[in-house]
Parts: structure tokens; sequence; C-alpha cells
């Protein structure tokens, strides 16, 4: 450290990574316990507060593959997309579409290609065990995929023909 001014060990502290703190003595650089940032404390009144139904709330997410065997095929999702548990009938509502148009919308799907998609559903019952993906439409062609069982990351692959 003989030669080495002050501002320069200040810049070479300050280049160092910002999750941790440091002291300069007189043999160099110390490295003290790394900065933790405190997490905030949610009070019981809080907790208690919110309904059971919201604290259980979670999303379901359902990645779609379409298998393109025509030439250059139009595909679309409509807002009508539901899970359906199989033993209550509750739906789960299509809260997102990623990577694919929402009709009246259309996406081209190059010929040949598998085509993937993500939806993002609302929650079923934590009874359900199995449900259907169903998008109900008032014309022919709407997707279906029938009896898919239920797990516990409630994140699905599934393959629409």
């Amino acid at each position: 450290m003989i030669g080495v001014d002050r501002m320069t060990i200040e810049a070479e502290i300050c280049a160092m990574a910002e999750e941790k703190s440091y002291s300069i003595s007189m043999a160099g650089v110390v490295v003290k316990e790394p900065l933790v940032k405190p997490k905030p404390e949610i009070g019981i009144d809080v907790l208690t507060s919110i309904s059971p139904q919201t604290l259980e709330d979670s999303h379901i997410y359902v990645h779609c593959y379409f298998g393109n065997i025509y030439k250059d095929m139009l595909i679309r999702i409509w807002k009508t997309t539901f899970l359906v548990d199989r033993s209550s009938g509750t739906r789960a509502a299509m809260m997102h579409a990623e990577n694919i148009s929402i009709a009246p919308q259309w996406t081209l799907i190059a010929d040949g290609s598998t085509f993937r998609f993500l939806l993002i559903f609302s929650s079923l019952p934590k009874s359900c065990e199995r449900f259907d993906f169903i998008e109900e439409i008032a014309q022919a062609g709407g997707f279906f995929v029938k009896d898919i069982l239920r797990n516990k990351e409630d994140v699905y692959h599934i393959t629409i023909v």
C-alpha cells in the first residue's frame, strides 16, 4: 500500500460490489459484513384483515404447443377460454395471453413449425384434481384438451391439435 494515496483506495473501493461495505486500515482494504436490507415485517393485524381466498389465490400457467402441418396457418385465442374443474365445474378465466393474438386479431404460423404460446389463468379450487382446457367460441375449431391432471406447481405443457 506504500505509494498509494487515499483517493486511489477510495476509487478502488467504489468500484467494488455495492453489496458489501468496506473500511480502510493501515494494512489495506478490510471487507466487513455484506449489507443486508431488512425484510419488512407484516403485523398479525394486517394478515388477519386479508381474506383467506386472497391469500390462497394464485395463477395457473399453461404453455401451449400447436403443430402446424399446413402452409402459413393463422391462429388466435378467444377471451372465452377457460380451465374447467371436472368435478365441480368451476371455471378459471384466462387473464393473459403471451405470444398469441386475442380474437379478432390473428397470428401467422410458418408452415411446418410448432408454435408456442403461454396462457395465464385465474386459480381453480384447491380440491380440483383434474380439469379441461376449453376455448368456447360460436364456431367450429375451438381448442379443447380433456382431463389434464393437476400438479402442485400449477404449470402445464399441453399440445393442442
